[in-house]
Formats: C-alpha cells, sequence, structure tokens
C-alpha cells in the first residue's frame, strides 16, 4: 500500500532513505524479470533449429554428407576396365605362386641345408604371400572370383592346361622328392625346381605385360619378374658358392 504525502512528512530523513533504496530495488528486480521474460518468450518462439543460421548450416552439412554417401556408393560400383588376361593371369598366377611357398616350406623344413639358399627360401615365402594378398583385392576390385574354379587353366594365354601343369610348375613326385631330400642334395633340387618354377612364372608375367588392360595388373607383372630374375640370380649364386667350397674341400682332401 503506497503512503500519502502527510504520511511521507512524518517520517524521519532516514526512513526516507531506506524506502527510496527498496523502491530502487524493487524497480531493478522488475527490470530483471522482464528481461528474463522476453529471452524465455525469443526462445520458445524461436527453438535452436528454426533459427535461420542454424538452419543454413544444416542444410549444408546435409547437403555435403549426401555427396559424400552418393560418391561412394558410385565409387564401389565403379569396376575399373579389364580384359580376360588380367582376370586369368591374377587367378593363375595366385596357384603359381602358392606351390612356390609351398616348395619353400618343404625346403626350409630339411636338414643340414645352406644358409644362403635358405634365406633365399624364406624370402620366396614372405614376398610371394604378400603378392598372392595382392591378386586376391585385385580380383575383388575387379568383380572376378577369387580364384579358377572352372579346372583349366591357361585359356588366357591360348592354352589349355591343368593347375599343376602351368609353365615351371613342379610334379607331386618332384615335391615328394624335395621333402626326403636333405642337404647338399636338398639345395640343388630346390634351387632347380624353383629356377624352373621362376622363369615358368616370367613367361606368364611377360605376356600379361603385353595383353592386359588393367594399369595395376601391368604393374604387378613387371614388378614379380623383375623380382623373380632377382632370385634365380640368387640361387645360382648361392649353388655356385657351394660348388667352389666342395672343390677347395675335395682339393684339401
Amino acid at each position: 500500500m503506497e503512503r500519502s504525502s502527510a504520511d511521507l512528512s512524518d517520517l524521519s530523513l532516514d526512513q526516507l532513505v531506506e524506502l527510496e533504496r527498496r523502491a530502487d530495488e524493487q524497480a531493478e528486480a522488475d527490470e530483471a524479470a522482464a528481461r528474463e521474460s522476453d529471452t524465455a518468450d525469443d526462445e520458445l518462439l524461436l527453438p535452436w533449429w528454426q533459427r535461420p543460421f542454424n538452419i543454413v548450416v544444416l542444410v549444408v552439412t546435409g547437403a555435403l554428407l549426401a555427396g559424400i554417401v552418393g560418391w561412394a556408393i558410385g565409387d564401389s560400383g565403379d569396376v575399373p576396365a579389364h580384359n580376360e588376361v588380367d582376370t586369368g593371369f591374377l587367378q593363375d598366377m595366385r596357384v603359381h605362386h602358392e606351390q612356390a611357398v609351398l616348395m619353400s616350406v618343404i625346403y626350409r623344413s630339411r636338414p643340414d641345408i645352406d644358409p644362403g639358399m635358405n634365406t633365399v627360401a624364406r624370402s620366396i615365402i614372405q614376398g610371394q604371400n604378400i603378392e598372392i594378398g595382392r591378386m586376391i583385392q585385385m580380383l575383388r576390385t575387379l568383380g572376378e572370383a577369387e580364384a579358377n574354379e572352372s579346372g583349366t587353366s591357361m585359356l588366357w594365354m591360348s592354352m589349355v592346361a591343368e593347375d599343376d601343369q602351368m609353365p615351371g610348375m613342379a610334379s607331386e613326385a618332384e615335391l615328394d622328392e624335395l621333402a626326403a631330400s636333405e642337404g647338399r642334395v636338398a639345395d640343388i633340387m630346390f634351387a632347380d625346381l624353383m629356377i624352373e618354377h621362376h622363369f615358368g612364372g616370367i613367361e606368364m608375367a611377360e605376356f600379361a605385360m603385353q595383353n592386359a588392360e588393367y594399369d595395376e595388373v601391368l604393374l604387378f607383372a613387371e614388378s614379380m619378374a623383375h623380382a623373380q630374375e632377382s632370385e634365380i640370380r640368387e640361387m645360382l649364386d648361392v649353388i655356385a658358392a657351394g660348388m667352389d667350397e666342395v672343390e677347395i674341400q675335395e682339393g684339401q682332401g
């Protein structure tokens, strides 16, 4: 209840000052409440998803995401151009490599083998396993089967062969003989079989280099041929060094 002028005149100076202070506090409180009410009204009328700036950000972000997803879907379905040589080379060379790995594992299990030849065999296991993985990945990229399931190999080179008749492949009998050998005999047998195997692989790779279409296959075939030529030289050097050592030992005897 407000005081009349007569009532105010009866108050002391201190009481008047106190009344004025309280009036000021009330005015400030009313003003703050009004501001909070205005802010609440603004937020109620404009939620974050309805504010112009946020709407623009959402639209732009959505457009970017849609573009990225669309590109990914389109890219995943884009099969590179390739021909039967690409597919046949990768499928058959995978089998070819798998026998080279098997042959190297058999050799390394034999007793008293040459340390230098053992190192070459270990390198073949590691290198050709990596290349097998690359061939499988390329076949997936090309949308082709990871293995030749037709039972007939080398059609891409205008040849007809079983898997074990591809160029350079060792026979089951030769693998069994290697598994029964040891020492110097195992060294020479492994080198002979692997060098012939590598020459066969190089022949296949060189055909692919001339007739494949997919760039990755062309580069892979070239790299593989160079690597196998280098391993052939290594094996010949090891065999030559072993022969020199035998001659020296015989001379001393």
